[in-house]
């Protein structure tokens, strides 16, 4: 079987629904200048329809907790139980300002890779873009491998 390395080329899936929060994101990828395509989402619901129609996998979700109708914690599991979905094997983080015992037991519970409390510092969040995306990259997944 042989080895390559697509998956840290792919989108980077946001799920926010705060504006501020949204462009304190945006802001901070477009400093850092990775080339990975940064998807926003303002809902879960299009989050999961988007995930459920592309043929694209992405190099990774970061979504918030608090959002309407699915909130963070729903769409992990609706993502975890889609075997479509499953089987792209998308590293799945959170990033919240809800960081209760309880909020990110649960998070964990459902197979999160990661759980950050939101930056308020463009200096910081740079800080904590820049390690998970240089840990992910560094990172391999079934869908790396040509059968």
């Amino acid at each position: 079987m042989q080895y390559r390395d697509i998956s840290s080329e792919g989108a980077i899936i946001m799920i926010e629904d705060d504006k501020d929060d949204h462009d304190f994101f945006i802001e901070a990828f477009r400093e850092l200048d990775y080339k990975n395509e940064v998807i926003f989402f303002t809902t879960g619901e299009e989050a999961l329809k988007f995930l459920n129609e592309t043929h694209l996998i992405p190099f990774l979700i970061l979504s918030d907790i608090n959002m309407p109708k699915i909130d963070g914690l729903a769409l992990r599991q609706l993502v975890r139980t889609n075997e479509l979905l499953d089987q792209k094997c998308i590293p799945y983080l959170f990033f919240s300002t809800a960081s209760t015992k309880k909020i990110v037991a649960n998070a964990y519970k459902l197979s999160a890779q990661g759980f950050f409390v939101k930056q308020h510092s463009i200096v910081e969040l740079k800080k904590t873009i820049t390690v998970i995306m240089e840990y992910w990259k560094r990172c391999i997944a079934p869908n790396d491998f040509l059968d």
